[in-house]
């Protein structure tokens, strides 16, 4: 007789393997594969509850109270606005980004703000010592008697210290690291993340008490762990930024209580994470003297505007591939710029070296900077500077057509009320028209609002 074949299968999306991988091949999660040697119990019939549990009937929709989601506020007017307003109760909200990024910092300044008014806060740390954490907490001045500290890696531990502190707020940093004895496997396994979140999440539901779990993310910057912790939970913010900045930006990725399209702005300092409501200045030099190869330019992060400042440097190159060197913008982009320049305008710079960056370490990814890069290397050329008050937005196409942008409404709006008047857009129909405008000003918008 044949002997009896035990495949292996992907807990996550049921892939079947011949042989043990560490890799599914399917879902190409990690850790995921299995056996499934053992026969499986015949499927029964689920029978169904005599009757519904007490206060969990089903009742009309006209009937139920919609205060239990209603957002209370952080105490941190950048983190609500991502949020949707705040923290709504028995939400459950995933916290992820680049190691030393800046996630317990500033989940560290939320717990303090929210204890400030007097509400109990328990922060689990299954990272670092409550030593530790005490010492940034005295640093960014977060020490309040309602503020809890546990250090544990256990998920029984922890239900136990909700239990005996009843807080108002829990801060678990990380998922990761906590385990149930009940679940096979290491902590921060696929098993084990289900599990914690799951518990965690119904804690969280049936004491009406948010919770904030911080996720480590893998090498593409994606949330480690089953794909389904992001299922389980209601809100999945991603805190992002450059160690070479100290500005830090914070995405919503899903919310259930409001938008997806959110963005945060805090900047990183010595006494920790701190909220920049109005960063509109934050990607524009500051020089009082007009110089030549620079251009302005209104950029969108989610629902917000911001003013970015881009800059060109055109020189003679003395090899025979001259260089084309950018940072905070793409190099195909620029390169294809470039290319429409010399061909539509007649703007030689195939014998030339071109470098092009934005202030303050931005990085333009959206079509609509084209036309200020364009603008930038034209009057790095000319060796002419660009009006203070003019701000340029639009994309461009390979015929040398100046292209609409999404939200150019709120682009001019942001663009009018920083002082920017003339603002060449998609009406200028050319890059030729617009290289005109620049310095002439004839048919430009007196107010970007027109």
């Amino acid at each position: 007789m044949a002997k009896n074949s035990s495949p292996y299968v992907c807990s996550e999306c049921g892939w079947q393997a011949p042989k043990w991988v560490g890799r599914c091949g399917e879902c190409q999660q990690w850790g995921t594969v299995v056996e499934a040697g053992a026969p499986r119990a015949t499927l029964g019939k689920t029978v169904r509850a005599a009757a519904p549990v007490q206060g969990r009937e089903a009742r009309p929709i006209t009937e139920l109270a919609a205060d239990s989601a209603v957002h209370r506020p952080s105490g941190i007017g950048e983190l609500d606005r991502v949020l949707g307003g705040g923290i709504v109760p028995g939400a459950a909200v995933l916290f992820s980004g680049e190691p030393g990024v800046g996630k317990s910092t500033l989940l560290l300044d939320v717990a303090a703000r929210i204890a400030s008014t007097g509400a109990r806060v328990l922060y689990a740390s299954g990272e670092e010592s409550t030593g530790q954490v005490r010492m940034r907490a005295e640093r960014t001045g977060a020490l309040h008697d309602t503020l809890f500290l546990a250090s544990e890696n256990d998920l029984a531990t922890v239900l136990g210290h909700i239990e005996a502190v009843q807080p108002q707020l829990v801060i678990v940093d990380s998922v990761q690291t906590l385990a149930s004895d009940q679940v096979e496997g290491s902590a921060g396994g696929p098993a084990q993340v289900r599990e914690v979140a799951s518990a965690l999440i119904r804690e969280a539901k049936a004491r009406s008490l948010p919770v904030i779990l911080v996720g480590h993310v893998t090498k593409d910057g994606s949330v480690a762990g089953p794909r389904l912790l992001e299922h389980l939970v209601d809100v999945v913010c991603h805190f992002e930024g450059d160690r070479q900045s100290s500005l830090r930006f914070l995405r919503s990725l899903k919310n259930r209580f409001g938008p997806t399209d959110e963005i945060g702005c805090f900047e990183m300092t010595s006494s920790g994470i701190a909220e920049v409501p109005d960063p509109s200045g934050l990607f524009l030099s500051r020089s009082s003297e007009a110089v030549s190869g620079t251009c302005a330019t209104v950029a969108m992060e989610g629902r917000r505007a911001l003013p970015v400042e881009v800059q060109a440097l055109v020189a003679g190159s003395a090899t025979p591939n001259p260089r084309r060197v950018t940072s905070g913008v793409d190099s195909a982009r620029v390169a294809m710029i470039l290319a429409v320049l010399e061909r539509r305008v007649g703007v030689r710079l195939h014998d030339k070296d071109v470098y092009v960056s934005t202030v303050g370490g931005v990085r333009l990814v959206e079509p609509a900077a084209d036309l200020a890069i364009a603008l930038a290397v034209i009057s790095a050329v000319a060796d002419r500077a660009l009006p203070h008050d003019l701000a340029a937005i639009g994309e461009l196409s390979l015929a040398g057509e100046i292209r609409p942008v999404v939200g150019g409404a709120q682009r001019a709006s942001e663009a009018n009320r920083l002082g920017y008047r003339r603002l060449i857009d998609e009406t200028a129909a050319t890059l030729g028209n617009a290289r005109a405008l620049a310095w002439e000003g004839v048919n430009t918008r007196a107010n970007a609002n027109s």
